[in-house]
């Protein structure tokens, strides 16, 4: 993809090792009792980056609406169901709660309103009721995955344009 990882910025250290084994700086900011001071720091180590998207993977934290602002139209957050179904925490569960017969993800832009941007990416798989939870988490993974890097890419190469609620998205010489 032509792009280039500044860094990245956890409210945890699971990945620490990873990311600075591939080179790349790890920020660890958790949130303890000030939010607004964790997300200064956030907008902060983005600015002087020269950061042009924020990507959120397993973020798992509802940004506030001032982050949100300065960060509009640059911010895509990867959701692990195929919106606008099962917003919110563990969907996979919720999906299997409900029987459904397919799982999916939605990368999207991030809005003031919880896994309600607009949609940049969906993909599904078909599944069935043999299947656990934890096989359906499994299944999204690859989901995910596949899902995001459509999303960046297509963001990446100005081939995504807000129209409203939704977006355009470009293909060679399609309009998706």
């Amino acid at each position: 993809m032509p792009i280039d990882i500044v860094g990245v910025v956890s409210n945890h250290e699971t990945f620490r090792e990873i990311v600075e084994f591939n080179g790349y700086k790890f920020h660890h900011l958790p949130i303890q009792d000030n939010k607004q001071k964790q997300e200064e720091e956030f907008h902060n180590i983005a600015i002087q980056s020269g950061t042009q998207l924020i990507v959120l993977a397993r973020y798992m934290q509802i940004l506030s609406q001032d982050f949100v602002s300065k960060w509009s139209n640059n911010c895509i957050n990867i959701h692990h169901s195929f919106l606008p179904s099962f917003k919110g925490a563990k969907p996979y569960h919720q999906a299997f709660e409900r029987g459904v017969k397919i799982i999916g993800a939605t990368a999207h832009f991030v809005n003031q309103n919880l896994d309600e941007g607009p949609i940049i990416e969906q993909d599904v798989e078909k599944v069935d009721h043999e299947l656990s939870p934890s096989d359906l988490v499994t299944i999204g993974k690859d989901i995910e995955a596949r899902v995001l890097y459509k999303a960046i890419k297509n963001f990446s190469q100005g081939r995504v344009f807000l129209n409203g609620k939704k977006t355009i998205v470009f293909k060679g010489d399609k309009i998706l």
